[in-house]
């Protein structure tokens, strides 16, 4: 009675955990939508519009996000895990190199669905692109099934399903002609949403040996490395560029990326990697919620709808465990 108590008390706490990095993530997408493009904040200022959508300003912002989370976290991890630095010096262990590989994996996953979503923003518009990198749940069901043996429900397949929609609802499609720039954008960002599903399953496999607080500091790592090196290759040219803007721009941001990875890991470790991309993929819902309240972006009634499917989608995942009683 007590160990079943003490399960559910996990699940839940794991569900509230992705939630609450699911309202980090949204936060984080509003301050980019700013520096992309000018907005009225809180319907009293307009502010924002700092930089052009292109990918190689894309690579800038991604790389001034991780040069302040990498050293803040570095700083923070022995306070959220005393033995964050014990477990990332015992990787040069010969017993360890397998989780050494899953941990280098994880970073170059993590820049590489970055990357792939900031091309498909730049052949595409934004809600077409964030629709269809929150494809992810599904190929995360399907991994999961294929290395863990994790079959979904019926009940998840149809959870999977309704978020998907009510999500795409959320979205402000635009009548977009089908070049083949369209179609290249439409398939990078199912990619980008398939990559960071093999994300979620590496995370929940190595989050068996070892802790989410140095395996989170270490794909920012190597992403802050990968996201220097494409920027010196893509050999910015601008430096008439409103830097501090930038630089507050992406102190906020990677304080929501942090928080936002971090809380993500921890409830990957509590619910596993299909649960919590579920519970993840109602970001563009919220994300719609949240550009209404703080940047004054309206909501149409279908939009609304969205929110309120995805809203009593995720309701459902709670009675998954009292119907496989």
């Amino acid at each position: 009675m007590i160990k079943e108590v003490i399960e559910e008390s996990a699940i839940v706490l794991g569900f509230v955990t992705v939630l609450l990095s699911s309202v980090f993530f949204c936060f984080q997408n509003v301050v980019v939508r700013v520096l992309f493009s000018s907005h009225l904040l809180f319907g009293i200022t307009e502010i924002g519009g700092f930089v052009t959508p292109t990918l190689q300003h894309s690579f800038l912002l991604l790389f001034m996000r991780m040069l302040v989370v990498v050293p803040a976290m570095a700083l923070l991890a022995p306070w959220l895990y005393a033995g964050t630095w014990k477990e990332v010096h015992q990787l040069h262990l010969p017993e360890q190199r397998s989780l050494l590989w899953q941990c280098l994996g994880s970073g170059v996953l993590m820049f590489l669905y970055l990357a792939l979503l900031y091309i498909s923003i730049g052949l595409i518009p934004t809600g077409i692109a964030l629709t269809l990198f929150f494809s992810y749940p599904m190929f995360t069901a399907l991994l999961s099934w294929r290395f863990f043996g994790n079959r979904p429900t019926l009940l998840r397949w149809g959870v999977m399903v309704a978020i998907l929609l009510g999500s795409a609802l959320t979205m402000p499609i635009a009548h977009t002609s089908v070049s083949q720039n369209t179609w290249i954008g439409i398939l990078l960002g199912l990619a980008s949403g398939f990559t960071y599903a093999f994300y979620t399953i590496l995370a929940q496999k190595s989050f068996e040996t070892m802790h989410p607080v140095p395996f989170t500091w270490l794909s920012f790592t190597i992403a802050l490395l990968l996201s220097g090196i494409s920027l010196i290759l893509g050999n910015l040219q601008d430096v008439q560029l409103p830097w501090l803007a930038l630089w507050i721009g992406s102190l906020l941001s990677a304080i929501f990326t942090f928080g936002g990875h971090l809380l993500n890991n921890f409830g990957i470790r509590l619910i596993g990697a299909t649960s919590a991309s579920m519970v993840a993929a109602t970001n563009p819902a919220l994300t719609v919620v949240l550009a209404w309240f703080t940047i004054q972006e309206t909501l149409t009634n279908v939009q609304l709808l969205g929110v309120l499917i995805v809203t009593l989608s995720v309701a459902l995942l709670s009675q998954e465990r009292h119907s496989l009683r």
